[in-house]
């Protein structure tokens, strides 16, 4: 039974961009495609809030080896901040714990505070999080009406941009490095205005060196299965190294990549000083992911089954 289990559903390699919608968890997400791909194997690159929508790459069989690289990219989110209401869980899903009056604050005021959060900064993570205390999620914690001090991480902020300032709404685009809240970054940019915040509204408009405009909805992959059948969603996969796009790329010798899928360190010319690389065959198959060592070779990190 056991065996029969993890050898059910088909082998789909490649990776689909996906327009999570709102409501449901990226977990759900990634659950309702997996079964029209009827997949053995899938995972997502990280975690959108219920109330978020927008682009979750999400990795099927050989491509979930490279899930860790998604999950450690950059991210750019366009979001809008609800401003003069605080709430429990930092977003428009939880409940108003105080409010404040908005009047007298500037466009130029709101352009200020921005400025002050670019670059790296400190954020305190929120309790309606994954992360763990005493292998306890937070969020759970939280459901529970208790709250634990949080270490501060460091995270950047590359771009943070003024898209609208409306009435009481604060719409931005946020170009960041992983692990960092854009909940986080609402509220404290409310209590940099004085009058609190709330995080209203939330897209993801790139991951790495994905966007948006390549994605496509779950009622659009609903919709092209019933008309085309599974070769036309599976149409929609893309190759597994194009989330390594932007990376070095080494062309190995059939001889060079024998040993690299023995898992042996070589040495390759002009090959870069340090960091990760793409690794190629002779005919431009794509091996896996290499780095270099100390030494100047050029070693194997993550492999990938030949076609």
């Amino acid at each position: 039974m056991t065996r029969r289990q993890r050898q059910r559903g088909r082998e789909v390699n490649g990776i689909l961009l996906l327009d999570k919608p709102i409501g449901i968890t990226s977990n759900d997400a990634l659950q309702q495609v997996k079964r029209l791909y009827d997949a053995r194997k899938a995972g997502h690159t990280g975690n959108l809030d219920p109330m978020a929508t927008g682009l979750l790459p999400l990795c099927f069989g050989e491509a979930t080896k490279v899930s860790a690289f998604l999950l450690d990219a950059d991210k750019h989110y366009r979001g809008t901040c609800k401003l003069g209401v605080r709430t429990n869980t930092g977003d428009a899903d939880g409940e108003a714990i105080e409010t404040r009056p908005v009047s007298g604050i500037t466009e130029e005021r709101v352009r200020e505070v921005l400025a002050q959060f670019h670059g790296e900064i400190e954020q305190i993570p929120p309790m309606h999080s994954a992360i763990k205390h005493q292998g306890q999620p937070l969020y759970k914690l939280a459901h529970q009406g208790l709250e634990v001090e949080r270490q501060p991480r460091r995270i950047t902020i590359y771009e943070l941009n003024l898209v609208r300032f409306e009435g009481d709404e604060v719409e931005i685009d946020v170009h960041c490095s992983k692990g960092t809240y854009i909940r986080t970054l609402a509220e404290d940019i409310g209590a940099a205005l004085g009058c609190g915040a709330h995080l209203n509204q939330l897209r993801r408009t790139q991951a790495g060196p994905f966007a948006e405009s390549g994605s496509v909805t779950l009622d659009q992959l609903k919709q092209l299965l019933l008309e085309g059948g599974q070769e036309a969603i599976d149409a929609l996969l893309l190759p597994v190294e194009d989330a390594l796009a932007g990376w070095p790329a080494i062309n190995l010798s059939a001889n060079l990549a024998y040993y690299v899928r023995q898992g042996q360190a070589v040495q390759v010319s002009q090959a870069p000083s340090s960091g990760l690389v793409r690794l190629f065959g002779p005919d431009g198959d794509f091996i896996g992911v290499g780095h270099i060592l100390d030494d100047g070779r050029v070693g194997p990190k993550r492999l990938f089954h030949a076609a």
